[in-house]
């Protein structure tokens, strides 16, 4: 199955490489994209658990959803993960 996720905090490629990493990491997705203009982050997955795996992962390193908080933690990290993005 495919899905997309509307995320917070997208703002750069940097951004981009750092999410399709770390979402590339579960094993049951695949297919990983990041579109910056519409901070959209579409994959394939298995089953409904593996898209809620998505969804965490994405809160943990800071584009969280757009149903879901943005506290300035989830700010900070997404810093952190873009800056981590553009050195790789």
């Amino acid at each position: 199955m495919k899905a997309t996720l509307v995320v917070q905090n997208l703002k750069c490629g940097g951004c981009a490489k750092t999410i399709i990493s770390k979402v590339s990491e579960l094993d049951s997705v695949s297919n990983v994209s990041v579109d910056v203009e519409t901070s959209s982050v579409s994959f394939e997955y298995q089953d409904l658990d593996d898209a809620i795996l998505v969804k965490e992962k994405l809160r943990k390193i800071g584009y969280p959803s757009v149903d879901m908080e943005n506290s300035k933690m989830a700010q900070f990290k997404s810093y952190v993960s873009c800056a981590t993005g553009k050195m790789k």
